[in-house]
């Protein structure tokens, strides 16, 4: 079974109000859903790396074929240029957003996706939802901690 994967991530600021949009769907089926979650401090590479991490650990069942849509280069060149392995390598030192490289890498492994970086704000009408969908979560009332970015005590970027 094929999954399809749209992400998004936006930032008020850099860092700023944050957040993500999700949108995963089974074109087989004509089954989708769609997840949202803001934080009250983060970065926009941190929020577009957390909506695929999100999507991926919402996926119930191993085996098909997973192709993530992105418009961040940051995370598409990652993986499609192979820097993620020499990363993995070094331990994700001296990578930005380490947390979320180590809590991306066994997902990504176990699951094989494919990814596909696409032009953002050009009209793509998944890409306009879930950047719809990860604007509105960074404006929303209920903002997340992002730990790692906001706490030093973790090994925060503070």
């Amino acid at each position: 079974m094929k999954i399809e994967i749209f992400t998004d991530g936006a930032c008020s600021g850099n860092p700023g109000k944050g957040g993500y949009g999700i949108l995963m769907r089974i074109p087989e089926k004509d089954y989708s859903k769609t997840f949202s979650q803001g934080f009250r401090k983060t970065t926009n590479n941190r929020m577009e790396l957390l909506a695929v991490i999100t999507a991926l650990e919402n996926i119930k069942t191993e085996g098909h074929e997973i192709h993530i849509f992105t418009d961040s280069q940051y995370v598409s060149e990652a993986i499609n240029q192979n820097w993620i392995f020499s990363w993995a390598k070094k331990g994700f030192q001296k990578v930005k957003n380490p947390d979320l490289w180590k809590r991306f890498y066994p997902l990504m492994k176990k699951y094989n996706p494919k990814f596909h970086w696409i032009k953002g704000h050009s009209g793509h009408p998944e890409n306009e939802m879930v950047d719809e969908l990860a604007v509105n979560a960074a404006q929303s009332k209920d903002l997340q901690i992002d730990e790692y970015f906001e706490n030093p005590d973790s090994g925060g970027l503070f």
